[in-house]
């Protein structure tokens, strides 16, 4: 599930993406773009999983992507800082700063609306499972200072970004933050093409890690019955991946909103969170 939920994101930038560009080349409205079958976002999401994801996602390592990934921090850097320097640029701050649930009972019960949200994201932090063991150095000193630093990173980031953001549009600010932002904003457009190829960047991560368990259970139902070979393993892998890439997208494609990924993924993950770690004591 959060693989399709990466797609979504992604499908959901090349659509945005298209449209922001056909504003800043024609000057056109949204509503005046033609239509044509290779423009469609679910073409241009298929052909991405064809010509980036795939051949990304079949090596049976990721030591790929840590130069792939390098993509992904530049982008939210890259965010957060044109956030924070078009709230300074803006010649009047107007916007409406009020809280939406400024006391009482709704306020605190709009807390566990973001429940899902901060699950989704837990979620996505089983890939340090995988990165884990890709590393030459598996000294536990040495893997708890990069996670206390990518989280303090993040923390940082995402913090300044939504702080920022609510600063510039207050409670016009939209879900996603580059959506409040004019389409033909080059220093926007820039920032969404770089938030999309980092979502492309992630998702081989979260393949590999669904793979490899799906696959340790092939092999060891196999090895009582032949010997393994390499070839059988490759042969394998390659499958899996081709599988897995195409029930996702086509889940994707058909999948019409996104916060309906999230709760979903929010739910499931509750699991991974507050059940499954309690049942390992045992």
């Amino acid at each position: 599930m959060i693989s399709v939920a990466f797609l979504v994101v992604v499908q959901d930038q090349l659509d945005k993406l298209c449209l922001s560009l056909y504003e800043t080349v024609t000057g056109n409205t949204e509503g005046e773009m033609p239509y044509h079958w290779y423009t469609d976002h679910r073409f241009a999401l298929f052909v991405m999983c064809l010509i980036i994801i795939l051949p990304l996602s079949i090596p049976k390592e990721i030591g790929i992507q840590k130069y792939t990934s390098v993509l992904g921090t530049l982008a939210a850097t890259y965010l957060s800082v044109a956030v924070i320097a078009k709230y300074y640029l803006k010649d009047e701050h107007t916007a409406d700063l009020t809280p939406e649930h400024s006391q009482g009972l709704d306020s605190w019960a709009s807390i566990f609306s973001v429940v899902p949200t901060i699950c989704f994201g837990f979620q996505c932090h089983e890939a340090c499972i995988a990165i884990y063991s890709s590393m030459e150095n598996k000294k536990i000193t040495h893997w708890v200072f990069i996670s206390v630093t990518s989280m303090i990173f993040c923390l940082l980031i995402y913090t300044l970004t939504g702080v920022f953001g609510f600063l510039t549009f207050g409670r016009e600010v939209a879900s996603d933050i580059l959506m409040s932002y004019p389409g033909n904003d080059v220093v926007m457009i820039i920032a969404r093409l770089l938030f999309g190829i980092s979502i492309i960047t992630i998702y081989p991560i979260i393949l590999l890690l669904g793979r490899s368990v799906i696959l340790t259970q092939i092999l060891r139902f196999w090895e009582q019955r032949a010997i393994i070979t390499s070839v059988f393993e490759s042969r394998c892998r390659l499958i899996l991946t081709i599988l897995w890439i195409t029930v996702t997208l086509l889940i994707a494609i058909y999948v019409p909103d996104m916060s309906e990924v999230i709760s979903v993924i929010g739910g499931i993950s509750a699991f991974f969170i507050f059940i499954f770690p309690g049942e390992t004591l045992n």
